[in-house]
């Protein structure tokens, strides 16, 4: 079988995308689980895994419970795994790179054989738990500055610290840059940047993520990390934290520890694909978001959704 819009003869130059938090919906899933029984089995893996309805609150909602930041990141995860399982493996595309904005790092992990699934919704359950708890709600914030270069934004950020913490969160290409900090320091970095001539899109967030203040989340997840058996990469990953292929299941824990207090270096990862010949990217997951991404930058990619290319996500 194959999946329409995503031709096995593309596999060897494709990169497979797992989206991040911000891509759930009340709905997800439901119909690929009603189509298919491993996307269902899924489904059901991830309930049991969690002791909680996680399938339900994706058909279902309600919605204010799935964009809670402990629910929405395994049931993207689950969702995007389904996927995969569903179509993605049976449509004969076998990547070379993989690659996940975040969250979907885990993801990228799991579809490399280097997590087990049920561990991998274990885990992304309690970085949301954790990297909600880490700041007192109202005291960070995060937000969006376009048409900004990379570094204008980040000599920004330091210019309005100002003893507190304000720094890119998020590096998205196409001259997207999500800050993340104190909500005082980010106000005094919009001021800025829209004096700079960018444009500022304040984002409702649980928490301001990739940032110094997910210190706490950090050190919790570095114990939870340890007690997980990794395997080794059946393909390599392009990292969050350093823009760079991996290889080395020994570098997956200190990598995802790091990349709760790093930024998302998202568009140096595309244009490192770019760089080592990939052709097609193919997101995995609801939603299209990175996939427009690469398509904004222009890179010579081409790019679409799994779900977009025939599976009912």
């Amino acid at each position: 079988m194959t999946a329409p819009g995503v031709p096995a003869s593309s596999s060897a130059a494709t990169a497979l995308l797992f989206p991040g938090q911000g891509s759930q919906r009340v709905g997800m899933g439901q119909r690929l689980a009603a189509d298919h029984v491993v996307a269902r089995d899924t489904m059901a893996e991830a309930d049991e895994a969690l002791d909680f309805p996680l399938a339900r609150l994706c058909f279902e909602g309600p919605e204010a419970d799935l964009t809670r930041t402990e629910f929405c990141q395994p049931a993207i995860l689950t969702v995007s795994v389904a996927l995969w399982r569903a179509l993605g493996a049976e449509s004969g595309l076998r990547p070379r790179w993989l690659a996940g904005h975040s969250l979907g790092e885990y993801t990228a992990l799991v579809v490399a054989g280097a997590l087990r699934f049920r561990d991998a919704v274990r885990l992304v359950r309690l970085r949301g738990r954790l990297m909600q708890s880490a700041v007192p709600e109202g005291v960070g914030t995060m937000a969006a500055i376009v048409g900004l270069d990379d570094g204008v934004v980040a000599e920004l950020c330091t210019a309005a610290a100002e003893g507190e913490v304000v720094s890119p969160a998020n590096f998205n290409g196409a001259g997207q840059v999500v800050i993340a900090g104190h909500a005082a320091a980010v106000a005094r970095a919009l001021v800025a940047a829209r004096a700079a001539g960018g444009r500022v899109i304040p984002l409702t967030v649980s928490a301001p993520f990739h940032c110094a203040l997910m210190a706490p989340a950090a050190a919790e997840l570095a114990r939870a990390l340890a007690a997980v058996e990794l395997e080794p990469l059946a393909v390599p990953i392009v990292s969050n934290v350093d823009a760079a292929v991996n290889t080395d299941a020994t570098r997956v824990r200190g990598l995802l520890i790091a990349q709760v207090t790093a930024p998302v270096r998202w568009a140096e990862s595309m244009q490192l694909l770019q760089g080592l010949g990939c052709e097609r990217a193919v997101e995995v997951g609801p939603g299209q978001v990175l996939a427009k991404l690469v398509q904004r930058m222009k890179l010579g990619i081409v790019s679409t959704g799994l779900e977009a290319a025939g599976a009912p996500a």
